[in-house]
């Protein structure tokens, strides 16, 4: 079977790549202003402070990675890593096992800010950029075509590429009878950095992924990939992961999932 990864991120902005694109001396101001300074001006652009791709700051990365008779869920790296260690651990982990990639927008989102930071960085991802070059293979179904299903953006999928017809991935996980977001959700992720709040935001992460694998298997049943008793058995291979987890966020995602 091959190995499935489940991904998602979190971020914050990139408030020394704002001041460097835009002149400001970031040592003349806290971090705060520079802060407040970066989400007025963006609101002031476009009505809202959601910064580009390319200025956002990644800060967590988290995987659910099924692979033989094993269901894993973690976030790379540790709590203080900078933020090219963790995008070059996601690269490793796609070079090491070449993996069907699930996402939920991670066409929208997710993978256009691992690229810009890659690039910042001077990360290398040789078998994620691989269009068939050295594979052939990867000429037909490829992570970076929209349209190939190596890389699966499950949100785009679903809503048949039409944005009008995307959905949140709370409302459709709960819809389906999963615990959905617990606790925080990406409008929370800054302040909860400010306050130094990294692990709370990993462990937010950790749970979306898990959400995003449920619904996978959800969508793999009905696309008839999964039997009934094959879904069963991948439900319960999940909910006992979860259990085996002493953590506290992994004990209210369980006993959400009722």
């Amino acid at each position: 079977m091959q190995p499935t990864l489940v991904f998602d991120i979190e971020t914050i902005p990139d408030l020394a790549g704002f001041a460097a694109v835009n002149g400001i001396d970031e040592t003349a101001l806290a971090p705060g202003e520079l802060a407040e300074m970066a989400l007025l001006a963006r609101r002031q652009r476009t009505g809202s402070d959601f910064m580009p791709h390319h200025l956002h700051r990644i800060v967590a990365i988290s995987c659910v990675l099924r692979s033989g008779d094993q269901l894993k869920v973690w976030s790379l790296g540790e709590p203080d890593s900078a933020e090219a260690e963790l995008i070059q651990r996601f690269y490793d982990g796609i070079e090491r096992y070449t993996p069907q990639l699930v996402s939920w927008n991670g066409g929208g989102f997710d993978l256009p800010v691992l690229h810009y930071r890659s690039l910042i960085h001077g990360v290398a991802a040789a078998r994620y950029w691989d269009w068939g070059d050295d594979d052939k293979e990867f000429k037909w179904n490829n992570y970076l075509s929209r349209y190939h299903t190596r890389h699966l953006d499950l949100m785009d999928v679903l809503a048949m590429y039409q944005p009008r017809a995307n959905a949140p991935l709370d409302d459709v996980a709960k819809l389906c009878g999963f615990p959905g977001k617990l606790g925080m959700d990406g409008s929370k992720v800054l302040e909860a950095w400010q306050n130094g709040g990294i692990d709370a935001i990993r462990n937010y992460c950790e749970t979306d992924v898990m959400n995003t694998w449920l619904v996978y298997l959800r969508f793999q049943k009905l696309r008839g990939t999964l039997t009934e008793a094959a879904y069963a058995a991948e439900i319960e291979l999940a909910r006992d992961t979860v259990a085996s987890h002493p953590a506290q966020h992994w004990q209210e995602f369980l006993a959400a999932w009722q």
